[in-house]
């Protein structure tokens, strides 16, 4: 079984939440669109002045999200 990836896009200033929920919507548009399966996406409020977009992959997809879309940073995900 592959590890899962969490791929994360940081979103910083007064509008990181919104900001973070509008780059979630275009991440599922992403996964859909090039199918990739993901194991979740979303977004969390780490203050209130940064949030985060994130992605869920499997570790075999991890290189071709992270040339496409470019994120900040990745973690394994629980």
């Amino acid at each position: 079984m592959d590890r899962k990836i969490k791929l994360i896009w940081d979103m910083h200033g007064q509008h990181a939440k919104g900001t973070s929920e509008h780059h979630a919507i275009h991440l599922n548009e992403f996964a859909e669109r090039e199918n990739v399966e993901t194991m979740g996406v979303g977004t969390e409020d780490l203050t209130e002045m940064h949030s985060i977009a994130y992605m869920i992959v499997e570790e075999k997809d991890m290189i071709t999200v992270r040339d496409a879309l470019r994120p900040q940073r990745a973690e394994e995900a629980e």
